[in-house]
């Protein structure tokens, strides 16, 4: 099955980034400190992702809003080769400073334009599924306040259309409340594939152990929908149908980690498009994530540059 037919279609958020590093520590309020290293980027989940599918080879259709202002022009720009829709609200674009620390990021952000992105703004756009293995992808939902609201249809409108529904749900600025597990536990309950990090489905459990944790999200998704616990630089873990898989990441130097499951997300699911099973697409999750992440600066990166990848099956890990 070839990209070109069916692309990665991404509904989130996008953003303008301006990373800097490293910092060692922490400053004090009112003084200076200098970094070695920078870059302007777009940035944003659904951005992330889209970027990544872009680098891979693949093909995606992001939709999502951009400010009216000198940012936002130059927002829209960075996504002409690929299919990204990205219409222009009366708001400023919103932007982020992603701060790199030592294997771990922080990030400063503004509300700007992702308050405005709603359903309005997405269901008109919203094709019906070119066949069987179209995915539609959700992400930034925390960041986007107004489309939050109405995520239940947004999932029964893509189910409708023909769409597998895989879903990466980030943290929730409020935490993960009891409403915010109810929230998400909708959600979840109706995709096929739920994308997560290791704290998340911790937090969404409400269980310390992974394994724990695994197995009760996993008993709140549909029958044969599969679960992804990404682990950073110890790689991905999976359940689908009662069984478990692992994959490792590459060990490869990494100077920026921000996007780094987004970057997963891409290669997992274009490799689920193209009808590899759960392990398989782990490890293309993992390569995808690892070898974009050690790339500095990311907007060099050429399309096709990054091999989409499986594991061979007597390289296969399962837990």
């Amino acid at each position: 099955m070839s990209f070109r037919s069916a692309p990665l279609t991404i509904v989130g958020d996008v953003g303008v980034d301006i990373v800097l590093g490293p910092l060692r520590e922490w400053p004090k309020i009112g003084t200076e400190t200098l970094l070695d290293r920078s870059e302007l980027r777009a940035g944003g989940s659904g951005g992330n992702t889209a970027l990544a599918v872009h680098y891979l080879g693949g093909d995606s259709r992001l939709l999502s809003l951009v400010g009216n202002d000198d940012f936002g022009t130059w927002l829209a720009k960075q996504f002409e080769a690929t299919r990204a829709s990205l219409p222009t609200c009366d708001s400023p674009t919103s932007m982020s400073i992603g701060l790199l620390h030592e294997h771990e990021r922080t990030f400063l952000t503004t509300r700007g334009h992702l308050d405005r992105f709603a359903l309005r703004d997405v269901r008109p756009r919203l094709e019906r599924a070119a066949d069987r293995r179209a995915m539609l992808m959700l992400c930034g939902v925390f960041l986007t306040p107004e489309l939050r609201k109405s995520y239940d249809t947004l999932i029964d409108d893509a189910q409708m259309l023909g769409y597998q529904v895989a879903i990466d749900t980030g943290w929730p600025s409020e935490g993960w409340t009891a409403g915010t597990r109810a929230e998400v536990t909708r959600w979840i309950a109706r995709c096929d594939h739920v994308l997560l990090n290791e704290l998340e489905v911790r937090s969404l459990a409400g269980e310390e152990d992974l394994a724990d944790a695994v197995g009760r999200v996993e008993s709140l998704m549909k029958p044969g929908a599969s679960l992804v616990a990404k682990n950073g630089s110890r790689g991905a873990f999976g359940a689908q149908h009662g069984a478990r898989a692992a994959a490792p990441a590459l060990q490869v130097p990494v100077f920026d980690t921000i996007g780094a499951g987004d970057c997963f997300n891409a290669g997992y699911l274009l490799a689920r498009m193209r009808g590899d099973d759960l392990h398989s697409a782990l490890a293309a999750g993992c390569h995808a994530a690892s070898s974009i992440i050690s790339r500095f600066p990311r907007r060099d990166i050429r399309r096709g540059e990054i091999a989409l990848i499986g594991a061979p099956a007597d390289q296969r890990e399962y837990a």
